[in-house]
């Protein structure tokens, strides 16, 4: 069914929950939408897509379209950005015969990152309780404090008790002393609203944003990968980001505003032609590696203009190669850097996961063995095995990651649909309510 044009909603946003609840058995399809600075996706699930035995799923619509009004991790035109969302979701309904009514958003706009907020509470005589967790957590989130950027997640990190630490559920357990460590995942506070406008505008409701590190790596990481130590980076068009996971738990996220679409303009200004012949140059030519007598061989790239007697551009395939190693070179070797300073906990025998589709590139996986002196693979999704073969690359990876949180988790201290923007600041605190719900409460409140 064809949706309508981009505009202001008029309805009101209705009731959202405050915490991300137990995925239901049954409910309506959902939909997650990888928005880049090259293309928009949307992924559609059916609630029978979920199979908790194999823990895999299977999408029932997949659409997605170029992406427009996105540069340098930033939303250059909301307009734009809104068309592309609708597009790419109605494709998506189309195929799979449903309409969505809201969609979560999965990208690495807004200058990602991520800090880490210890806290510890007493505790009395008895076993550690949902109460004793719910006021860790509100300690935690008291020491939030987040100057023109907005959470998007808020995941517990680790627990300790009487300072014993890797307690993953300390819910029984007797102690004096009761530690959480929070890690806090922020944007642009700009960047997010604009992109919430965005989604409104595609009459959508808004449900909350992922970094696409994160889903990334949930659909691209072994779940050993995840407990021993691992990277996953993800190269977008406009962005490379990357998040770190250690003792099952993601404790860092990183972003810098680098990407494939960097790649391609310096190709485009080297060889003197167009954004798309540097784009299909790359694709059929294109590696981070050099090798020998690449001087001798020539490729052929189209000229810049219609003029149809301009002739085409000839160079060595060295030349090409020689502007691409130089910029994956430098991108790998920014986002190292700030790993380093960041003091994120990245054991020592961690390995890199690459994925999206900057990680296509020949040569990459090379170029990042060289830079992070770690063992690197090619991540695909790997939750998702009915996929067809056009949309089962690491391009989607992001994606099937975000369908996966929906599916599987991991649970939140507060949803990201909760942090989309739904003011909790005039309801009343309803004494029935979980403690850890009270918390999130407060701590939207408080924001």
């Amino acid at each position: 069914m064809p949706r309508a044009s981009p505009a202001e909603p008029d309805a009101p946003a209705p009731e959202i929950p405050e915490t991300l609840p137990e995925p239901p058995a049954r409910g309506p399809a959902v939909g997650v939408v990888d928005l880049g600075a090259s293309k928009v996706t949307c992924f559609i699930m059916k609630p029978q897509g979920i199979d908790r035995d194999r823990h895999t799923l299977s999408t029932a619509g997949i659409g997605y379209v170029q992406s427009r009004g996105v540069r340098n991790g930033a939303i250059a035109n909301p307009d734009e950005v809104a068309q592309g969302i609708a597009q790419a979701v109605e494709r998506a309904e189309t195929v799979a015969g449903v309409n969505l009514q809201g969609v979560s958003v999965c990208t690495a706009c807004g200058q990602l990152t991520s800090h880490r907020v210890m806290t510890q509470v007493s505790l009395g005589a008895r076993p550690i309780s949902d109460g004793d967790l719910s006021r860790a957590i509100a300690s935690a989130l008291a020491q939030v404090r987040l100057s023109g950027r907005k959470p998007i997640h808020l995941l517990p990190v680790a627990w300790s008790v009487d300072g014993q630490k890797g307690v993953r559920d300390p819910r029984g357990m007797f102690g004096r002393t009761l530690g959480l460590e929070l890690l806090v995942v922020s944007m642009a506070e700009e960047v997010f609203f604009a992109i919430a406008r965005s989604v409104e505008r595609a009459h959508l409701k808004f449900e909350g944003i992922v970094a696409a590190p994160f889903a990334s790596a949930l659909a691209a990481l072994e779940v050993d990968e995840m407990d021993l130590g691992a990277i996953c980076i993800d190269m977008g068009g406009g962005t490379t980001s990357l998040s770190v996971f250690k003792n099952g738990a993601l404790c860092h996220v990183d972003s810098v505003d680098v990407g494939g679409g960097h790649v391609t303009q310096d190709i485009a200004r080297g060889l003197q032609t167009s954004v798309a012949g540097a784009e299909r140059t790359k694709t059929l030519h294109g590696s981070a590696v050099s090798s020998a007598n690449e001087d001798r061989e020539m490729i052929e790239a189209p000229p810049r203009g219609e003029d149809s007697d301009a002739v085409p551009v000839i160079a060595p395939l060295s030349l090409l190669k020689g502007i691409i190693q130089p910029r994956v070179e430098e991108t790998l070797e920014l986002l190292r850097e700030r790993l380093k300073v960041s003091g994120a906990p990245v054991h020592p025998g961690a390995g890199i996961v690459l994925t999206g589709g900057g990680s296509q590139l020949a040569g990459v996986r090379e170029v990042a063995m060289r830079v992070f002196d770690r063992p690197v693979r090619l991540g695909r999704p790997r939750h998702a095995p009915h996929l067809a073969d056009a949309a089962s690359g690491p391009a989607f990876t992001a994606s099937v990651g975000g369908l996966h949180r929906i599916a599987f988790g991991p649970r939140e201290v507060v949803s990201p649909t909760a942090l989309a923007g739904v003011s909790l600041r005039n309801r009343m605190v309803d004494p029935n309510r979980s403690p850890i719900a009270r918390a999130a409460a407060w701590f939207l409140a408080n924001i």
